[in-house]
């Protein structure tokens, strides 16, 4: 059988971070996704799914990640059952998450999150012409040499 989703959404607030008993970091967060379908006055219809997060990565989830972010995820959809303070039983479904990325450009998402240390208007480069390198012997390679 297999279980994976893929979603793409906007987290609904900030990603909280907390601890099991056991050390593990876990991250909760919810997002928005649209639905696709129009309701009955023509509105968009919005899905919010609860997620969550393990380990290193829920850490670098509520460093980087905030309210409004577009959030894309990968992971497996998980139902859990349990019995709140009421006394009624409860099954939730959310998104056991394995990996998350960001979806659109540093420059839309007002400074928050992960900033570069370079200008992001000039393009980056960490390879040096040879041209211009200094001490460097230029090595002559036919395509027949190339391992791919």
């Amino acid at each position: 059988m297999l279980n994976v989703i893929t979603m793409v959404g906007r987290l609904t607030r900030d990603p909280e971070l907390r601890m099991t008993n056991s050390g593990t970091q876990v991250g909760a967060f919810t997002i928005a996704c649209d639905d696709g379908r129009k309701g009955p006055n023509g509105e968009r219809q919005t899905v919010f799914i609860d997620c969550t997060l393990f380990g290193k990565q829920a850490e670098t989830l509520t460093k980087f990640f905030k309210k409004g972010n577009l959030i894309g995820l990968t992971g497996r959809l998980t139902q859990r059952k349990f019995t709140n303070r009421d006394n009624i039983q409860v099954t939730r479904t959310e998104i056991n998450v394995d990996r998350i990325e960001f979806v659109e450009p540093a420059k839309e998402r007002d400074g928050a999150g992960f900033t570069p240390d370079y200008p992001s208007d000039e393009p980056v480069s960490q390879v040096t012409p040879v041209a211009q390198s200094k001490n460097v012997d230029a090595i002559d390679v036919t395509d027949d040499d190339l391992p791919f």
